[in-house]
């Protein structure tokens, strides 16, 4: 008799010996932050692990990591004289009828706590994903093995642990104590029963929302997603009206706009993903020292709960496929990506297709029919929680600074809010910055007056023979997200009242910008600050584009004080390592260029680089507008008391906001501006005087110096504000348009440009004088009437007076007169009066 007992084990045990040691030799489990090492076991506990589904290979490789990384084993558990066989639960386990049940060991461990009150067992759920797979795939091979929601057989599995065991991730969540899940008085009275269901809930719950984040929602084939857009009501009520309008058949009508859904919808393929992910890898790897990414934690908290709807700023025609690569290579699902028709091209589009891209036209306003389905194609992306990203700027900023926020994917979000998703949309911020980014030789040539060459993935291409070069580093950067039904409901509070089928609702005009600025505010709050920006903000800002070495270090490290001790938001990425080691990065990257002298080296811009020098400092200029304010208030005078310097802050404040997206609005800066003036003072660039008094630093000192440089930062900003006023005082108010302003200022900028020697195109943008202007109004500087003309009173004449006494005498003279002698056109209406 006790032969038979122990003979199941003499067969077993082998062969469990056997595949472990296979499993061994062939899996490499991969994982993210939480990891084993990370996970907060309390050791006068007793561990529960719990898997999902049971699984046999699973369970191996559970006992194989935990022996690895020096965690509990799987053993048998005991709660004082009860056991309750192995610490391994599976959540289901299926039945002879091929159903899934709830596990009877986690119903034991209940029955036995409900007995024993003093116990407790922490749970350590585990999610296991062979090769990761975002859904259904077209491949045989693929369906057969790749991970997807299906539960498959033991023959897929085995198939699956063979071809996808080096592309094995395993998803740990962090110990939950049993107890505390119900908390112990509801455990005592409502019974087991109650514990037994809602625990398994709860765990269902979580191991769902790990399974949506790791692998995506469940995706449906492209052309079952196209047949559903075709028989949604508001698409059928457009084709309808293109019938009537245009006089044609309703089965011409329902083709059209089939076409449409095909041209726009992408047809995610696993297998590309896999490619891309090995092809990005290794580009990565060749052209960067390494990608660095920060503030990933908080994504993960929301990815599960939540679809998410990726906004990052756009640097380059790679940071789609980074930011995909990122998501791919931490545990997270790429998104769909909106990207222009322009790049469905032979090859090249449906490559992207599969990748996640769907495409766009630059313009839908007035095709009816294209708009109906793009809307309802987004919605349906945004309702089946699969990950979005789309670039609010709409086109590469060429400048390098963030650009102002485009409405139209904007506005198609908020009202698919509006119409209610399954899961909240939460919004994403992210920030890109390169130390050295592709197309810099494109750029250079567009800042330097080049016509703008048409977007193309090519470009990506054309640079690949660059491959020799050191690009530095880049950082990737999750801002803090923005859950767009609390940032809707604190703006507007009403805003679900409205009717659900309105295509435009009253407050979306308003809305959009809003939601825009915010997001805009919240990229540039996750900025980096890397070795290649600082040598941009200190050279830029000399006279003659050269330094001192020991000046240039010092300032850089003053730069990065600044922002260590007083910074623009806790989510600001700093440099890592000395200004000396900053230098010599920027040097090996043949941006600037070393001076020998006796008397010590100087460092000066590369001259063929120093335009594109520009862009790398618009990088982060946002990050020293304040400090750069302040700075500049003192180059003219000699000393402010403090409640006047708070006064000239709030009042040229608007000028910097509207136009680098700060975070402050004018009635939050006094306790900034307090700060940012001690910290200044403390690194020397401000004197503390007696009577609250503030002076600058004495003649040719460092501390002098580094005052200049900062102040100069903000000059060309302060300018431009300053030249705009002095064509409204010129021309009086009710005289010019807005659009009138704004070719008179950018005229004007691009003559004072030449007349100073400035080699900086986006000293006249257009962008930045429509922006200034808009921000004037916003304040309630300047109205304007239903005819479009631009009126203003007393406290615009007070910023016009104010700014007499801000710049150096020559530049002041010299902007007056530019202003004054132009034309200044008239108003009829206004004359008739």
């Amino acid at each position: 008799m006790r032969l038979l007992k122990t003979l199941p084990s003499l067969v077993t045990r082998p062969i469990n010996l056997l595949m472990r040691g296979i499993l061994q030799l062939w899996i490499k489990p991969h994982w993210s932050t939480p990891g084993p090492e990370q996970l907060e076991l309390d050791p006068t506990l007793p561990v529960l692990y719990v898997l999902p589904r049971q699984s046999y290979t699973d369970r191996l490789v559970l006992e194989h990591v935990c022996r690895q990384k020096g965690l509990p084993d799987i053993r048998p558990l005991a709660l004082g004289d009860h056991w309750l066989g192995d610490n391994l639960v599976y959540l289901e386990r299926p039945s002879r009828r091929g159903l899934s049940r709830r596990s009877p060991r986690l119903t034991q461990a209940w029955e036995v706590l409900q007995a024993r009150p003093q116990d407790d067992l922490q749970v350590v759920p585990v999610s296991l994903f062979w090769g990761r797979a975002p859904g259904r795939e077209h491949s045989v091979m693929q369906l057969i093995t790749v991970d997807s929601w299906s539960v498959v057989g033991r023959l897929r599995r085995l198939l699956r642990v063979i071809i996808h065991g080096r592309q094995l991730y395993m998803q740990w969540g962090q110990p939950l104590r049993l107890r505390e899940v119900l908390g112990a008085q509801q455990l005592q009275q409502k019974g087991a029963a109650y514990a037994i269901n809602k625990s398994s809930r709860l765990l269902g719950l979580y191991f769902r929302r790990v399974r949506t984040q790791v692998l995506g929602p469940d995706l449906s084939h492209r052309r079952t997603l196209v047949k559903g857009l075709l028989q949604s009501p508001r698409v059928k009520t457009a084709i309808e009206t293109q019938v009537q309008q245009h006089g044609i058949s309703e089965q011409k009508a329902y083709h059209q706009a089939e076409r449409y859904a095909l041209e726009i919808a992408s047809n995610v393929s696993y297998p590309v993903i896999r490619l891309l992910d090995r092809f990005l890898n290794w580009l990565w790897n060749r052209l960067y020292d390494g990608v660095k990414v920060h503030h990933l934690e908080r994504l993960k908290d929301q990815a599960g709960q939540h679809t998410v709807v990726y906004v990052p700023c756009h640097r380059s025609h790679i940071d789609y496929l980074l930011l995909s690569y990122v998501l791919f290579e931490h545990g997270l699902m790429t998104p769909h990506i909106a990207a222009g028709i322009n790049l469905d091209m032979p090859v090249i589009g449906p490559l992207l297709r599969r990748g996640g891209a769907f495409f766009m036209r630059r313009s839908f306003r007035d095709n009816p029919l294209y708009s109906a389905v793009f809307n309802e194609y987004l919605y349906t992306l945004f309702d089946r929680g699969h990950p979005v990203e789309y670039f609010i700027e709409g086109g590469r900023s060429r400048t390098g600074r963030t650009l102002a926020p485009r409405p139209g994917m904007l506005a198609m979000t908020l009202r698919a809010a509006l119409r209610g998703t399954q899961k909240p949309l939460v919004m994403v911020p992210v920030y890109i910055g390169y130390e050295h980014v592709l197309e810099g030789r494109t750029y250079l040539g567009e800042l330097q007056g080049q016509e703008k060459r048409k977007e193309s993935p090519l470009d990506l291409f054309r640079v690949l023979n660059s491959l020799r070069k050191d690009f530095g580093q880049v950082n990737v950067t999750f801002g803090e997200p923005l859950h767009l039904e609390r940032f809707m409901q604190a703006h507007y509070p009403q805003w679900r009242q409205y009717d659900k089928h309105a295509e435009r609702p009253d407050w979306l005009q308003q809305a959009v910008p809003e939601l825009g600025h915010e997001l805009a505010v919240r990229i540039n709050q996750s900025a980096s600050l890397n070795p290649v920006a600082l040598v941009a903000l200190a050279l830029l800002a000399s006279p003659h584009r050269a330094l001192e070495e020991s000046v240039l270090v010092a300032h850089m490290q003053t730069l990065v004080q600044l922002q260590r001790q007083a910074p623009l938001s806790p989510d600001i990425v700093l440099p890592e390592g000395t200004a000396e080691a900053w230098l010599s990065k920027a040097e090996k990257m043949d941006i600037i260029e070393r001076v020998a002298h006796p008397m010590g080296d100087i460092i000066r811009v590369n001259e063929s680089q120093g335009v594109l020098l520009t862009w790398y400092r618009n990088n982060v200029l946002h990050l020293f507008a304040l400090p750069g304010l302040i700075a500049y208030l003192f180059m003219n005078q000699r000393q402010h008391s403090q409640d006047r310097l708070q006064t000239q802050v709030e009042l040229l404040y608007p000028v910097l906001q509207n136009e680098l997206f700060l975070p402050w609005q004018t009635d939050q800066l006094t306790p900034v501006v307090q700060q940012m003036i001690q910290v200044m003072c403390n690194n020397g660039l401000l004197v503390g005087h007696e009577h609250q008094r503030l002076r600058r630093p004495p003649g040719q000192t460092q501390g002098m110096m580094q005052l200049r440089l900062l102040g100069q930062l903000v000059q060309p900003a302060l300018e431009r504000g300053y030249l705009l006023l002095a064509l409204l005082d010129r021309a009086g108010s009710n005289v010019l348009t807005r659009d009138m302003l704004v070719e008179q200022a950018q005229a004007l900028a691009h003559r004072l440009a030449i007349l100073q020697g400035l080699n900086a195109p986006e000293y006249f943008d257009a962008r930045l004088f429509r922006g200034l202007i808009e921000a004037m109004i916003k304040q309630q500087l300047l109205n304007q009437d239903d005819t479009g003309y631009l009126s203003y009173d007393a406290p615009l004449r007070r910023l016009i007076h104010a700014g007499r006494n801000l710049f150096d005498p020559r530049l002041r003279h010299s902007i007056l007169q530019l202003a004054w002698t132009t034309p200044v056109p008239h108003n009829s209406e206004t004359q008739a009066d």
